[in-house]
């Protein structure tokens, strides 16, 4: 289950995408070509439109269809994100190369050059719904005229490069409806998601109500620390969030008697404890959103050290963002009241986290832990001042009502 069990529809839409922009590439670079270089040339007024061929143009030739095997290793590999950019980098240097390389050895020929590929792969930008690609391409293309233009003292390259800002400019109006649009659908399919979730949620707490409010003080605990590695992405914190709220999902398939027993598990009901990972990440196995997160649910409870489960396993083969999890976990649990045991003071969790470095948890990620530590406090007690207040609140609501019958 360390892999991923299933590729995001995101994931899914990039690789659709990057087949079609790399069948519609190859085959609006070969018709230009074949008609540029070779069919223009006859006809009678074609003649003097043509460009030479030079050493360069074969190079571009070997580097576009030697990167055909490259997309298929990253299609595979599930990097088609990066194709795009590929194609774009090695055509436009190529380009750039092969038109100075030209332009300075033929004294006399104005440039004439430029590339309907070029347009395509600028209107075809907004597609992958990518600002960064967009930027590249548009600003790409324009400063690839301007060197050529600056290296070959032709100022003709000017109109190739009002055409680009034009086309850049509908491209940008595309992908801000498109981007827009895509927003809209996020926004709409994430709240539903958190409905859903927090409904799954509130149906363990009535099942388990010492666990009340666990689920989501160990997401905002973990979304604190993994923020503060600074190694993800909005929509992949967004994702965790949602994942580590169902982290104890599992539990649902506790029997009553055990999750809430009061004294001391045996051996055989801890064993029973032991498989609410393996079963929460089943359950979750096939949401669109979570799967891809599967392991915080799956592995929150192994250890540094190797003792943990359902996999016991050890150091860093424990995915990263289950490492995470286990010290928001381990967090409130301890300063969390039970069926067996009242809270712990934060002081005390908080030595016991740093006790536990290297041990139980990961090295590192405790030192982040003692970074991000005031932050958790403060959370804390914003969340303890909340619950009173809403307790309060029900309590001066059920006297009133209680008053009235009276």
């Amino acid at each position: 289950m360390q892999k991923r069990l299933k590729s995001s529809a995101l994931t899914n839409a990039e690789v659709k995408t990057t087949i079609w922009f790399l069948w519609l590439f190859y085959a609006i670079f070969i018709i230009y070509d074949v008609f540029y270089n070779y069919l223009l040339p006859e006809l009678p007024w074609g003649s003097d439109l043509a460009k030479e061929t030079n050493i360069f143009d074969y190079v571009q030739y070997i580097i576009l269809f030697g990167l055909l095997p490259v997309s298929m290793f990253l299609l595979k590999n599930d990097k088609p994100y990066l194709i795009k950019y590929i194609f774009f980098i090695g055509l436009t240097s190529i380009n750039i190369i092969s038109d100075i390389w030209f332009y300075l050895g033929s004294e006399g020929n104005s440039y004439t050059n430029g590339n309907v590929v070029e347009l395509f792969i600028i209107l075809f930008s907004p597609i992958f719904v990518n600002k960064r690609f967009f930027y590249l391409v548009s600003i790409g293309t324009g400063l690839k005229y301007l060197v050529i233009g600056l290296a070959i003292q032709d100022p003709v390259v000017l109109f190739p490069i009002l055409i680009v800002v034009v086309l850049s400019m509908i491209a940008y109006i595309i992908l801000h409806r498109i981007h827009s649009y895509v927003e809209a659908v996020k926004k709409s399919y994430d709240k539903q998601l958190e409905g859903i979730v927090k409904g799954i949620i509130a149906t363990l707490e009535l099942k388990d109500p010492y666990t009340r409010g666990h689920s989501e003080r160990v997401a905002e605990y973990a979304m604190k620390l993994a923020r503060a590695t600074n190694k993800f992405k909005k929509d992949e914190l967004n994702s965790f969030y949602y994942t580590c709220l169902l982290h104890d999902i599992g539990k649902i398939h506790i029997p009553d008697s055990i999750l809430i027993k009061p004294s001391k598990l045996t051996i055989e009901e801890y064993e029973i404890i032991k498989t609410h990972p393996t079963v929460g990440a089943k359950a979750v196995q096939q949401v669109e959103g979570i799967a891809d997160y599967i392991d915080v649910i799956y592995y929150h409870h192994e250890r540094w050290d190797g003792t943990g489960y359902p996999k016991m396993l050890k150091g860093e083969e424990i995915p990263y963002l289950a490492r995470v999890t286990a010290i928001a976990d381990a967090f409130d649990a301890m300063t969390s009241s039970r069926s067996y045991r009242a809270a712990l003071p934060l002081e005390e969790a908080y030595k016991r986290i740093i006790d536990g470095k290297g041990t139980q948890f990961d090295p590192d990620l405790v030192d982040l832990f003692q970074e991000t530590y005031q932050s958790w406090v403060e959370f804390y007690e914003s969340y303890i001042i909340e619950i009173e207040t809403m307790e309060n609140n029900q309590k001066e609501v059920q006297d009133y009502e209680s008053k009235k019958i009276k």
